[in-house]
């Protein structure tokens, strides 16, 4: 079941992606939901984040080629580090390049959605805490990551997390081609088996520092291959069995005036 969330003649709902088609749920897929009878061409709605987060919880250095085109050694155990809710954004949407912070990276990840409230996970039944798959784009300022010697900043920007383009709910995980293409050139080729630490063991590491709540997104790590986007970039992360979550990347307007609480 592929479930999307959607925005339509300026409603926003979620529904059920299925033969060129999306039949409208309610009141959401984090637990029983109905049909609501309302059937939409997929033409005819935008597609958003497949989720709102509360947190994004990703993982660092999780395929050992991608720790060591950077220099660094495999940990023993994952290292986790949080995005913003504010810096998800779905398929279509723009990344932006902000202003004067050096080079940004794309980073191609399977993400994982959780379904339902969790903490204390064990490796054998994680699953069952996942309501399924989608696609991530784990974009990152390098050059902040290196300077500031944690990775708050350079992974927190607005627009830094792109999600979707749907959430799969029937996959397995455990074997997946992931790619990255930039401007319709492959930079990233791999398979999730290759993870250090698989879905569920995350899960499970993951849910033993943190409360997991219904759309929470874990994103599993990158693989080697990542470089730098340039403004005019067209950025295509893909999973088998997913499809192709794909941004454009922007600058920031120099200047851009910034809004204020009143």
């Amino acid at each position: 079941m592929r479930i999307v969330r959607y925005s339509h003649q300026g409603e926003v709902g979620f529904g059920v992606h299925e033969d060129e088609t999306v039949a409208a749920i309610g009141p959401h897929p984090f637990g029983a939901f109905e049909y609501t009878g309302q059937r939409l061409p997929a033409g005819e709605i935008r597609l958003l984040a497949p989720v709102l987060p509360s947190k994004v919880v990703a993982v660092g250095r999780n395929y050992a080629e991608h720790a060591r085109e950077l220099g660094n050694e495999v940990p023993p155990t994952p290292v986790l580090f949080l995005k913003p809710s504010t810096a998800v954004v779905g398929t279509g949407d723009p990344i932006i390049r902000p202003e004067g912070v050096g080079r940004v990276d794309y980073e191609g990840e399977l993400a994982v959605v959780i379904g339902k409230l969790v903490r204390r996970l064990q490796p054998h039944d994680a699953i069952q805490a996942v309501l399924g798959f989608t696609c991530a784009n784990d974009v990152t300022a390098r050059e902040l990551q290196r300077t500031d010697g944690q990775w708050t900043r350079a992974k927190g920007f607005d627009t830094f997390c792109p999600l979707g383009p749907w959430i799969e709910t029937d996959l397995d995980s455990s074997d997946l081609a992931i790619s990255t293409l930039v401007n319709g050139e492959t930079r990233q080729q791999a398979r999730t088996s290759q993870l250090e630490h698989g879905v569920a063991d995350l899960l499970a590491f993951v849910s033993r520092v943190m409360t997991l709540l219904p759309g929470d997104v874990l994103l599993t790590g990158t693989p080697a291959g990542v470089g730098p986007l340039a403004a005019g970039d067209r950025v295509e992360v893909e999973v088998e069995g997913i499809g192709v979550l794909a941004n454009e990347v922007v600058a920031e307007p120099a200047g851009a005036p910034g809004t204020s609480a009143t």
